[in-house]
């Protein structure tokens, strides 16, 4: 699958079409807020490694500029980057979704695992959301080849 062809089967399988996107700047951290698609520039195209089967992924990479437009247009500061190291079992993605999950949802963070096609990562003011850190992968050809198979 081409990239334009993953990212067109994300959109019409995904069950959220709100995002929470988190990215770092100046040792803050902030969350963006989007509706609908993400912009295109910030998806790009990678490659995981030949030891994780090298099958090809879309990833939200934001550069300084981009973070510096969404902190302009109002990314809501959640506080300093550090929170996201601290020493436990979870990477800074689920850190990420577990700050916005208590602190925006007002919800208790659990760690789950189910498919963007069936639910976002989380419900905000009725909506269902994905929450995504900067550099997460927002899908890959396995996770779509399983999703459009169930869509079939």
């Amino acid at each position: 699958m081409t990239r334009e062809e993953m990212i067109l089967n994300y959109y019409r399988l995904a069950a959220a079409h709100k995002y929470f996107i988190g990215f770092i700047l100046d040792g803050r951290l902030y969350l963006a807020i989007v509706d609908g698609e993400l912009d295109d520039d910030i998806l790009k195209l990678d490659r995981a490694s030949s030891k994780r089967g090298g099958m090809a992924k879309i990833r939200i990479r934001l550069n300084k500029d981009q973070k510096r437009d969404l902190r302009r247009a109002g990314a809501v500061d959640l506080g300093n980057a550090a929170q996201l190291d601290v020493d436990d079992k979870y990477n800074k993605g689920e850190r990420f979704e577990r700050i916005v999950t208590e602190r925006i949802v007002g919800e208790v963070w659990k760690k789950d695992s189910v498919p963007f096609n069936v639910a976002g990562d989380v419900v905000w003011n009725g909506f269902q959301v994905q929450v995504k850190l900067d550099g997460a992968e927002l899908t890959n050809e396995r996770t779509l080849a399983r999703a459009m198979a169930l869509a079939a």
